[in-house]
């Protein structure tokens, strides 16, 4: 079982970099600063294996921010600790603080923002296409 999450690990650390070298543009890779991320869970949805679940612990730090991006499916999150400012295309502007969670659906183009000045925590949850990226930056 330990060398099951070790390869995991490297898998999810592979995943995150060839992620963050995909994005190529300075402009993009600026717009997404001060995060970090550790995978806790990561399986196919029961009876559909076209899906997968990842379980995440996000921290940002003061300032940090998601910069524009969309999902291949739908993200769920709750607020740990902090203040987030919630920007979607089509919807107004929101803040979401500790205790209180949110949904964004496939396809949105969003933006979190840590409008507070200490670290912001979440716990969220994707269910994506199989194979598919988690996060799909989206340039301004």
């Amino acid at each position: 079982m330990k060398h099951t999450a070790n390869i995991f690990t490297s898998h999810i650390a592979f995943a995150l970099t060839l992620f963050l070298t995909s994005l190529g543009s300075a402009h993009v890779i600026a717009q997404s600063v001060g995060l970090s991320s550790k995978p806790l869970l990561r399986s196919t949805l029961s009876d559909d294996n076209s899906k997968e679940t990842t379980i995440l612990t996000v921290e940002f730090a003061p300032g940090g921010t998601t910069g524009r991006h969309l999902h291949h499916g739908d993200e769920y999150a709750i607020v740990i600790q902090g203040t987030l400012e919630l920007t979607a295309e089509g919807r107004e502007t929101r803040r979401v603080s500790s205790g209180e969670s949110f949904h964004n659906p496939r396809g949105l183009i969003h933006e979190a923002r840590n409008i507070g000045d200490s670290t912001a925590r979440l716990n969220i949850v994707f269910v994506v296409d199989k194979g598919k990226p988690i996060i799909v930056p989206i340039s301004k």
